[in-house]
């Protein structure tokens, strides 16, 4: 339920004279700057929610909770006219945004230049490089004044004349909130399916485009999952539908172009609420691939795109505690398989026998080298890799057997191979990007190991990444191990007592948070604040080990790391506590929630996007959308002893009455993630229980759920109202 990665920006524009001053990061002088905010939340009643108290028993144990109440159903949220409970609900969330306007009005106006810097850097005119699929070449584009993409393709040639085969600006006229994504052509190239959703739940409503005529079939496919798969007969499509409670992928249906969904076919019913499940087409366009997969357990699905009628057969048996993903090419199948290999190994098997006592090994375990992936050429095998926290790409032959490492000569950055539909080809695409590197689409000749730079994300105003430096260093966690941490800042920033740092982590799912560029953040990086990673175990940059380290029953690991490269921060003068501020969303706002329960004194402010808060609450409800997936990330809490330890350390069961940072916490009332009361109710505790004067304070986005808005530009007035809040507790902001 918390998967959803977070990139961080922090900006600031310099206004003029008897509007804005802008004092130097480095200096100590910061005059009563850092009390505006507390002087404007001083002069304001903050919203009290009411306390109606819910006893919530397990194992024994009873927790009251006073705010259980906050809790909506979906069709009390969108209900035309709300009840009693709804519109107290609203009611108290609203008041809490009128609330955070009131306590950050001082910076309006800075916010609106904030925004003005963000979207300033971006190129309004924007295009993707394109790719070629089976005879087209496909791309995107944006033009100046549109919030949405443009998806276009040309036949054959990119010197033939453009077709525009979905313009999302169009479709998202009248929506507050709009998305559409998994964008699937028919192999004749005739009809392009889409999935759109217009509230922000990822529940999806596929539809389908005559790209001949323009025209919109009748057909919609709805409680969707985005994206699908064509069979080869071109009017034969799978897709993936959801329970309509849990938000759950659930099914796989069948679907005849033109024909009602009545008549439609359930071709695979997942009972066991642990897996996920989808359904795609193989890069060879020969099969039609349902998976399944759960925190532990992979499962497949296969059916012959030239049978649309037929019966899909299982890959192999599940088993418990295997993980593999599969790649058909010609005869025979590759499989990545942590079977019997922690790191992931390299195995082969015929298309007529796939059952794992036929796999033959290709590449074997490794301990220090996490095998992420493969694509597959006529002639090359590429390897994606993960060591020492960094990516790697390795190039085999396949006709000699000879193999290469590509080089990037930086200390720390993110390279992964990006969209390779053909086979025949003996040019690799991959995306490379550092902390001082714009992203970079480029093309590699395998042959003759010559990289060309089809294209660099454009600084709109000028970049140059030799004004910045990189360091990757590793702080000693208190059992011993080290933790890699990447850092940029700008040339000429001191590290120093009084220097700004923002550091920033996930460190769940195995999820790896890379070290990527943003633009954004340089407005954070030229006012001297330096930005830290903090690659903490929970993720897998050090290997599979590392996200075993970081989960279940040494979820704790995740949470002491975190504290203790802010440590080793502070121990090595790179900041200090009065100027080391923390990040983090979803399921990086539980590491938030966690640490400022633990070592709130380390902190001056601190961020917890669409926060993960109410752990125990949360996983005990399995009606909560992808409750049931995560068990064996967190732990099955109706399991006493995961009751436990996931109690020492919920957040919101964890509030006690105690000194916490400067706060700011987002969320979004539709987010089927990371539901608002989350948040909403670990706010109402806070203010209850802390014993300062800082600032407490909670933006929900009423229209938008875990991704915020929609638009590629209206979310930044997000971001801009959140490091608003930062730069004005580092005393950069003076009203006249």
């Amino acid at each position: 339920m918390y998967t959803s990665k977070w990139q961080l920006s922090i900006l600031i524009l310099l206004m003029g004279i008897g509007v804005l001053l802008i004092y130097s990061c480095q200096s100590s002088d910061i005059g009563d700057t850092t009390d505006m905010m507390k002087e404007n939340a001083r002069s304001l009643a903050a919203p009290v929610a009411i306390k109606k108290d819910t006893v919530l028993e397990a194992h024994g144990d009873k927790r009251v909770d006073p705010y259980f109440w906050m809790r909506l159903t979906d069709d009390q949220k969108t209900a035309e006219t709300p009840d009693a409970q709804t519109s107290q609900v609203v009611d108290y969330l609203n008041k809490e945004n009128e609330y955070t306007g009131q306590v950050l009005t001082h910076t309006k106006k800075v916010q609106e230049e904030l925004y003005e810097e963000i979207v300033g850097r971006i190129k309004q005119n924007d295009e993707s490089v394109p790719y070629f699929k089976n005879g087209y070449w496909y791309y995107t584009k944006y033009e100046e004044g549109n919030e949405y993409p443009i998806h276009c393709r040309k036949k054959g040639s990119l010197d033939q004349a453009e077709e525009v085969i979905l313009n999302v600006n169009d479709l998202a006229k009248g929506h507050e909130y709009y998305s559409a994504s998994g964008l699937t052509m028919s192999p004749d190239n005739k009809i392009l399916a889409y999935s759109e959703d217009t509230v922000s739940r990822r529940v999806y409503t596929i539809r389908f485009k005559n790209l001949e005529t323009g025209e919109l079939y009748e057909d919609k496919l709805e409680n969707a999952q985005p994206g699908g798969a064509w069979a080869n007969d071109n009017s034969t499509f799978f897709y993936t539908t959801k329970n309509k409670v849990s938000l759950l992928s659930e099914k796989i249906v069948r679907h005849h172009l033109g024909e009602s969904t009545a008549q439609d076919q359930v071709v695979y019913h997942e009972k066991d609420p642990s897996f996920y499940i989808g359904v795609y087409k193989s890069k060879s366009d020969d099969y039609i691939i349902i998976y399944n997969s759960s925190t532990l357990v992979s499962d497949y699905q296969v059916l012959k795109a030239d049978e649309p009628d037929g019966t899909f057969q299982q890959f192999t048996p599940r088993t418990d505690k295997h993980e593999y993903s599969i790649e058909h090419y010609r005869d025979k199948w590759y499989i990545v398989t942590n079977w019997d290999a922690l790191n992931f190994r390299l195995m082969e098997t015929s298309v007529a026998k796939t059952q794992i006592d036929n796999w033959t090994e290709v590449l074997p375990n490794r301990a220090d080298v996490l095998l992420e992936g493969i694509d597959v050429f006529d002639n090359y095998l590429v390897v994606s890799e993960r060591s020492n926290a960094l990516t790697h790409l390795r190039i085999k032959d396949q006709t000699t057997g000879t193999e290469h490492y590509l080089d990037f000569g930086e200390p720390a950055y993110v390279a992964f191979t990006s969209t390779n539909p053909e086979f025949s080809t003996q040019s690799l695409r991959f995306v490379y990007s550092s902390l001082t590197t714009p992203r970079s689409t480029i093309d590699y000749d395998m042959v003759t190991k010559q990289k060309e730079v089809k294209k660099q994300q454009e600084v709109v105003g000028g970049h140059d990444p030799e004004a910045y430096v990189t360091e990757r260093i590793f702080a000693t966690a208190r059992d011993g191990v080290k933790i890699p941490m990447s850092i940029v800042y700008k040339k000429g920033t001191k590290k120093s007592a009084n220097t700004p740092l923002l550091q920033y982590a996930y460190g769940s799912y195995g999820s790896s948070t890379d070290p990527w560029f943003s633009s954004v953040r340089l407005s954070l990086l030229d006012r001297g604040f330096i930005y830290a990673i903090a690659h903490i175990r929970g993720g897998q940059e050090m290997g599979r080990q590392w996200y075993e380290d970081g989960k279940m029953f040494k979820k704790i690991n995740t949470f002491n790391d975190f504290i203790d490269c802010s440590k080793h921060l502070i121990a090595e003068s790179y900041t200090s506590e009065d100027h080391l501020y923390a990040m983090g969303g979803s399921a990086g706002g539980l590491l938030m929630g966690a640490i400022i329960n633990m070592n709130p004194e380390l902190y001056n402010g601190v961020i917890a996007a669409v926060p993960f808060v109410d752990v125990i609450s949360t996983m005990m409800d399995e009606t909560i959308p992808l409750t049931t997936n995560e068990f064996d990330e967190w732990g099955n809490p109706k399991n006493k002893d995961s009751y436990d330890y996931m109690l020492s350390y919920s957040p919101y069961d964890q509030v006690k009455e105690q000194y916490y940072p400067n706060l700011l916490i987002t969320t979004g009332y539709f987010d089927s993630q990371v539901q608002y009361w989350e948040p909403a109710k670990w706010l109402a505790r806070l203010r209850e229980k802390k014993t300062d004067d800082n600032i407490l304070i909670m933006h929900t986005n009423m229209e938008a759920g875990h991704g915020g808005a929609s638009g590629r530009f209206k979310r930044y007035k997000e971001t801009a109202r959140e490091y608003a809040f930062f730069l004005d507790l580092e005393g950069q902001v003076l009203v006249d």
